[in-house]
């Protein structure tokens, strides 16, 4: 598949996406198969040192509450995930790298893996670091990352983040080649109705996916924040149905493009369409991340407008979603892992 033929896709109608869809799906469920994986994702902290644009816990915002969950809080949280049966948990914060948290995290990674005799999966999602944290992370029993470039295009990149070394588009690109080098599953991902961004755009987008061979993706529609700079724009923006419904286009055209990969129905899809996340599942998604976080800080960890499920427990989260799965006939896969075939598939190409 060439950019100009995903471009086409990528400008289909309604009534034309929906062969495109019914294509993706098939092709999942050949290449993946028909299970969802669960990851629990606890968001621990929303303290961050980067500044981003787009991004409602930017370090500059000051109207945010910021808090850090303790380590008992989150191998709590983390137990919880184990007892109910998911495969793995996904850690994510706003971005640091100072010696206390690279100490918190690696204690946190051993302390789970130790308190569930090494059965629950973790995946990291903790932004740019230096090459031996992500290595001593991995060794401490960490084994899938994301880090989401957010737009492959460096020009473009420049637009969304401040221009100075904290903001490098070519030290995030760096840090996936790293981690891919380490031995993780690296995934990455994009903001899909960007200002300024155009249809080319989001082809290159997932160009770049398969230039990099990229294990998992994690992408959904931008959805504007009040207290961030780019939110002046918001009236240039598409429609969010239309944002939506480009998103489910990028996602079974992904699905086609690396047949293998994990794909992530994402949290965004929701905001805008209470059934988005299962709507993304029916067409080519196949890793949903029901959000395990205490209740009580849901509402700090404000990346957009309308993030659903800020005001739930746990405890509400987990059977809601699980229920909406068989409504729409998924099969959700419980105490597994469900690494990415791509990255085996990979390995013994390199092999």
């Amino acid at each position: 598949m060439n950019k100009a033929q995903i471009i086409e896709y990528l400008n289909y109608s309604k009534s034309e996406a929906l062969k495109l869809f019914e294509l993706a799906r098939a092709t999942k469920l050949k290449y993946v198969g028909d299970k969802v994986f669960l990851r629990g994702i606890i968001e621990f902290s929303n303290i961050c040192i980067k500044n981003c644009y787009y991004c409602g816990i930017r370090r500059d915002n000051k109207k945010l509450k910021r808090y850090t969950l303790t380590d008992k809080e989150i191998i709590t949280s983390a137990l919880y995930a184990y007892k109910n049966k998911m495969g793995s948990i996904v850690l994510q914060s706003g971005e640091r790298k100072d010696k206390n948290f690279v100490n918190k995290i690696t204690f946190l990674i051993k302390e789970i893996k130790n308190k569930t005799n090494g059965n629950l999966g973790i995946t990291l999602s903790l932004g740019e670091q230096d090459k031996e944290v992500y290595k001593e992370w991995f060794k401490a029993g960490a084994h899938r990352y994301l880090l989401r470039i957010e737009v492959s295009n460096p020009n473009l990149y420049k637009i969304y983040h401040p221009d100075d070394s904290v903001h490098s588009y070519h030290n995030r690109l760096k840090c996936l080649y790293y981690l891919k080098e380490i031995g993780y599953q690296t995934g990455t991902g994009v903001m899909i109705g960007l200002p300024f961004q155009k249809i080319e755009d989001l082809a290159d987008d997932l160009l770049f996916f398969r230039e990099i061979d990229i294990d998992m993706v994690g992408m959904g529609p931008y959805i504007e924040h009040s207290n961030t700079p780019l939110y002046k724009y918001r009236k240039k923006l598409l429609s969010l149905k239309e944002r939506i419904f480009l998103s489910f286009k990028m996602i079974a055209v992904l699905r086609l493009l690396m047949p293998d990969i994990n794909i992530a129905a994402t949290t965004a899809l929701q905001a805008i369409d209470p059934m988005g996340r299962e709507k993304a599942i029916k067409i080519g998604a196949n890793v949903i991340m029901p959000n395990i976080t205490p209740g009580y800080v849901r509402k700090n960890y404000f990346l957009y407008e309308n993030k659903p499920c800020s005001e739930e427990n746990s405890e509400d989260c987990l059977p809601c979603l699980i229920n909406r799965l068989k409504i729409i006939g998924a099969k959700v896969a419980l105490e597994e892992w469900g690494d990415s075939k791509h990255y085996f598939n990979r390995l013994k190409k390199q092999a």
